[in-house]
C-alpha cells in the first residue's frame, strides 16, 4: 500500500495543474428569525474583494484562486461575524449559511464589531473553536478531532495510542458530544464502556465545518457534563450536482458522496473501512483491530421558516487476537490479558427548526445504542468451558427528546426548554477474579430501564454599549431510577457568566457554575443476588462546581493571548467498594469500568492556570502555543485527597505551520508533559491463585498513585501538497507521528521465565516456593514497560470531485 501511494504521488507530481478558480457562495440571515438580510457587506479579510447580499440574502464571490480565505460579514445593528480558513477548490463551490446576531443596543450608524474568535454570552471563556482545515492539517492528528483537541490547554494525554479526553484533571467519562444539536454518546471506535475514549475517532472530518470545545461555562441547554462539551457543526451537501471525496491512507479507506435530492433537499453520506489488521499482522502485533463506520446527513428546507435534518452515525468494530505473535514478553503479556471485543454503536436523530417573528423553536428526537462484548479464555484456549475467564455482553439504549425556544424580549435574549429520555440497559457478566478474600466468580444478569427529565433556561443581556455582557442560567434534572434522584430541584444547577470589554483589545471574562452528571450505566445497573446493589447503596448524581476567570487580548493580525485560572470541586463521586478507589481514577484504558458495587461518597478537586497563544492563518503562518499548570486530586479509601491518575502538573504544546507557494504546506506539533501518577503493585500479585486468574499485577490501593511515570516529549511532522484541476482536486500528505519515539508508559508485571538464545522467554512459569501450601505458592515475576515509543510514518491521499 505504501509503495502504491508513493508511486501515485510521484506520478501526480508530474501532472500539469492548470490554473483553475473556485467560488464562495451563501446566504446571510437574522439568527433569530431566519429572515434574509439585504445589503449586508461580505468582504474578503484582506480587502481585495467584497460584495453585498441580494434581496434574498444570497451572495457570490467568484473567480477565486484555490486556497484558504477569510470572510467578514457585517450590517448596521448586527454583530460582525468572521469566518476563517475557508478552503476554496475548483471541485465544488463553498456554501456558507451565516446567521448574524442583532446587537443588544441598536446603533443607527455603527456596525458592532466582535473579536475574530468565537465567544458567546453564556461561554465568554473556556471556549475554543477549531475549523475543518485546522483538523485536517494537524500534524499527528490523523484527521481525528479528539487528537487535535489535545493541543489545547488543560488537556492531558494518558496513552500514545488512545485519544481519551482528560480535561482540567477530570475523568474521561465527564465529556459530552453533540453533532448538529443531536447528542452522540460514542465518537470513538473500540470505546471504553463507562468512559468516552478509544484509539480511533468515528467522525468524518469532511462533514465538519467547525467544532466548539468548552472546558467550562457550559450552556444551560446542554446537561450531564462535568469536564467538557464538544459541539460539532456540520456542512450541508452541495446543491448544484453530485460530488464526492475518495480517501486512502496507511490505515483505512473511505468515500463520501454528496449532492441534491431535490431543489430543497441535500444529502451527505460516507463510509470507511480499516485494514489495520493487515498492517498489525505484518508488524507481528498481538492484536488485529478492524473498524467500519458510516455517517449521513440529509437536510430539507420546507420554506424560509421551517427546516428539518436527519443525522446518522454508526460503527462496527472487531478486535481479534493474533496468536502467532507470541514471542516477546510484551507480546505474551498482551495476549494473556486482552480479550476479544466485538462492538457496535449508532446514533440517529431528527432536528426540526421553526422560525417565528422574534425567535425560533428547535425540536430534537434521537436514538442511540451501544453493544459491547468481551470474551477471554485462560491461555486463549477456548476448547473447554473450564478455561473461560470472562464473558461479557452489555447494551445501552437511549431514546431522547428535547425542545427549546430561543428568542428576545426587548434587550434580553433567552433560551428555555425541556428534555426527556427513556433509558434501557442490559448486562450479562461472567468473570473470574481474585479478591483479597481469594478467588471469586461474578455471574449475574441485569436489566434496567428508567426515565430522565430536565428543564433549563438562560437569559443574556449587554450593557454600556456592548462593553458588559451578562448571562444567567439554570438547569434541573431528575430521573426515575431511585427516589433519591427523582426530584429535579435536588439537582439545581445555576450558572453565571460575564464579559467586560475594555477600551482596546482587552477583555475580562469569568464564570461560575454547578453541574450534575449521572454515574455510568455500568454502575447503576450492577446487580448482586438479583438486587440493584448500587441503588440500595444510595448512588446519586455526581456534582461539580466550576469557577473560572481569565484575561483575553486580541491582536490586529487574527491572533489572541488568553490566561485563565480555574477551580473545580467534586462531590458524590462513585467510590468502588471492591477495588477501594474512586471511579474518577479509571477510564483511560480498554474495557469496562464501574461494573461493581459503589457508593456516592468521594470528593475531588482540580485547579490550575492555562496560557494560550492562538494564531489563525495570517500571511501564510498559523500556530497554537499553550501551557498548563494543574493539580488534580481525589479521595483515597481513607478520605484523604491524593493525586489522581490524571495529575499532570506541567503540559506544554506547540503546533505551528506554514503555507508555501504552489500549494505546499508543512506543520509540526511538539508536546511535553510531566509524568502521571500510578499505583505500585501488591504483594498478592505473585500468588499462583491470583496470577492464574488475573494474569497481571494487582494494584496496591493502600499506596494509591504514590509513584509517577517518566515525562514524555513528543514530536509529529506533516507535509501536504495539493493539486487543482478543472473539476477535481488532489491532496497528498506524509505524516510522521512520534518522531522522537517517546510514549506514556507504565510498568507491568510478567512471569520471570528462562530466556533462550534469542533472548525470548521459554519454559513453564517458575514457582519460587513449591513446598509452601497451595494458597501461599508464588510465581517469580518481573517488571516490563507496557508501551515502547514507535515512530508511525504514513502517507495518504484525498481526491475531491
Amino acid at each position: 500500500m505504501l509503495r502504491f501511494l508513493f508511486g501515485l504521488a510521484v506520478l501526480v507530481i508530474t501532472l500539469p495543474a492548470m490554473a483553475q478558480t473556485g467560488s464562495i457562495r451563501g446566504k446571510v440571515t437574522d439568527a433569530l428569525t431566519n429572515e434574509p438580510i439585504i445589503l449586508a457587506t461580505v468582504a474578503l479579510q484582506d480587502g481585495s474583494r467584497g460584495v453585498v447580499t441580494a434581496e434574498d440574502g444570497t451572495f457570490a464571490i467568484d473567480d477565486l484562486a484555490p486556497g484558504l480565505y477569510a470572510l467578514t460579514f457585517s450590517y448596521l445593528g448586527y454583530e460582525t461575524q468572521s469566518v476563517f480558513e475557508i478552503q476554496v477548490t475548483p471541485a465544488r463551490p463553498v456554501w456558507l449559511d451565516i446567521a448574524l446576531q442583532t446587537a443588544s443596543a441598536l446603533l443607527e450608524e455603527v456596525v458592532v464589531r466582535t473579536a475574530p474568535f468565537r465567544k458567546t454570552e453564556e461561554s465568554p471563556l473556556s471556549l475554543r473553536t477549531i475549523g475543518a482545515a485546522e483538523i485536517q492539517r494537524n500534524p499527528g492528528g490523523n484527521r481525528d478531532i479528539s487528537r487535535v483537541v489535545q493541543v489545547l490547554p488543560g488537556v492531558t494525554r494518558v496513552a500514545s495510542f488512545r485519544n481519551d479526553l482528560i480535561i482540567r484533571g477530570g475523568a474521561p467519562n465527564e465529556n459530552r458530544f453533540y453533532l448538529d444539536d443531536v447528542e452522540v454518546p460514542v465518537i470513538n471506535h473500540f470505546a471504553t464502556q463507562g468512559a468516552s475514549g478509544g484509539p480511533v475517532g468515528m467522525l468524518n472530518v469532511n462533514f465538519i465545518r467547525e467544532v466548539d470545545f468548552h472546558s467550562s461555562a457550559f450552556p444551560a441547554n446542554r446537561g450531564n457534563a462535568l469536564s467538557s462539551l464538544i459541539q460539532f457543526r456540520q456542512t450541508d451537501g452541495r446543491d448544484d450536482r453530485i460530488g464526492g471525496t475518495f480517501m486512502i491512507g496507511a490505515t483505512d479507506i473511505g468515500a463520501t458522496l454528496e449532492g441534491p435530492i431535490s431543489d430543497k433537499t441535500t444529502f451527505l453520506i460516507s463510509a470507511r473501512r480499516s485494514y489495520l489488521q493487515f498492517l498489525f499482522a505484518a508488524l507481528e502485533l498481538p492484536f488485529l483491530p478492524t473498524y467500519n463506520d458510516f455517517q449521513v446527513k440529509v437536510r430539507h428546507r420546507f420554506n424560509q421558516q421551517n427546516e428539518i435534518q436527519f443525522i446518522g452515525l454508526g460503527a462496527l468494530d472487531q478486535f481479534r487476537l493474533n496468536l502467532d505473535a507470541n514471542k516477546t514478553e510484551n507480546q505474551q503479556f498482551l495476549l494473556a490479558n486482552l480479550p476479544e471485543t466485538p462492538q457496535w454503536n449508532y446514533t440517529n436523530g431528527l432536528v426540526y427548526k421553526h422560525f417565528a417573528k422574534r425567535g425560533f423553536w428547535t425540536l430534537v428526537l434521537s436514538r442511540n445504542m451501544l453493544r459491547n462484548e468481551a470474551t477471554k479464555y485462560a491461555g486463549n484456549d477456548d476448547s473447554s468451558p473450564e478455561n473461560l475467564i470472562l464473558q461479557y455482553r452489555s447494551e445501552e439504549m437511549e431514546n431522547k427528546f428535547r425542545t427549546e425556544y430561543t428568542g428576545t424580549v426587548g434587550a434580553y435574549r433567552f433560551n428555555a426548554g425541556l428534555a426527556y429520555e427513556y433509558v434501557r440497559y442490559t448486562n450479562r457478566t461472567f468473570n473470574r477474579i481474585f479478591t483479597p478474600d481469594g478467588p471469586r466468580t461474578l455471574d449475574f444478569s441485569s436489566h434496567l430501564d428508567f426515565h430522565k427529565y430536565g428543564f433549563f433556561g438562560a437569559v443574556n443581556r449587554s450593557f454600556m454599549d456592548e462593553r458588559l455582557k451578562l448571562s444567567a442560567g439554570i438547569r434541573v434534572d431528575g430521573n426515575s431510577y431511585s427516589g433519591q434522584m427523582a426530584a429535579p430541584w435536588d439537582q439545581f444547577s445555576p450558572r453565571l457568566a460575564l464579559a467586560w470589554n475594555f477600551e482596546g483589545p482587552f477583555s475580562l471574562n469569568a464564570s461560575l457554575g454547578r453541574y450534575y452528571q449521572l454515574p455510568p450505566y455500568t454502575v447503576m445497573g450492577y446487580r448482586q443476588d438479583g438486587r440493584l446493589v448500587n441503588r440500595d447503596n444510595g448512588i446519586r448524581y455526581i456534582q461539580g462546581n466550576h469557577a473560572v476567570a481569565g484575561l483575553e487580548y486580541n491582536t490586529a493580525s487574527n491572533s489572541r493571548l488568553t490566561a485563565e485560572v480555574y477551580l473545580k470541586t467534586y462531590d458524590h463521586y462513585p467510590f468502588l467498594l471492591r477495588d477501594s478507589l474512586t471511579l474518577a481514577n479509571l477510564g483511560g484504558d480498554f474495557g469496562v469500568i464501574g461494573n461493581e458495587p459503589a457508593v456516592s461518597q468521594s470528593r475531588g478537586r482540580t485547579y490550575g492556570l492555562e496560557l494560550l497563544f492562538q494564531q489563525r492563518l495570517y500571511k501564510g503562518f498559523y500556530g497554537i502555543a499553550s501551557y498548563t499548570l494543574g493539580w488534580s486530586a481525589f479521595e483515597d479509601r481513607r478520605g484523604k485527597l491524593v493525586p489522581s491518575a490524571w495529575d499532570a502538573r506541567h503540559i506544554i504544546n506547540l503546533t505551528t505551520g506554514v503555507k508555501f507557494g504552489r500549494h505546499w504546506e508543512a506543520g509540526v506539533n511538539w508536546r511535553f508533559q510531566t509524568g502521571l501518577p500510578y499505583t505500585p503493585f501488591s504483594d498478592r500479585s505473585s500468588l499462583v491463585q491470583s496470577w492464574d486468574v488475573n494474569g497481571r499485577g494487582i494494584p496496591d490501593y493502600e499506596r494509591l498513585n504514590t509513584l509517577r511515570s517518566s515525562a514524555i516529549n513528543g514530536l509529529d511532522v506533516r507535509i501536504d501538497k495539493k493539486w487543482y484541476f478543472r473539476r477535481w482536486s488532489l491532496n497528498v500528505y506524509v505524516d510522521v507521528q512520534n518522531v522522537l519515539a517517546n510514549s506514556v508508559s507504565f510498568p507491568q508485571l510478567v512471569l520471570d521465565r528462562p530466556l533462550d538464545s534469542d533472548n525470548q522467554p521459554v519454559g513453564d512459569p517458575v514457582i519460587v516456593n513449591p513446598e509452601a501450601p497451595v494458597a501461599e505458592q508464588r510465581y517469580a515475576l518481573k517488571e516490563i514497560e507496557d508501551s515502547s515509543g514507535t515512530r508511525l510514518p504514513s502517507i495518504g491521499l484525498m481526491i475531491e470531485w
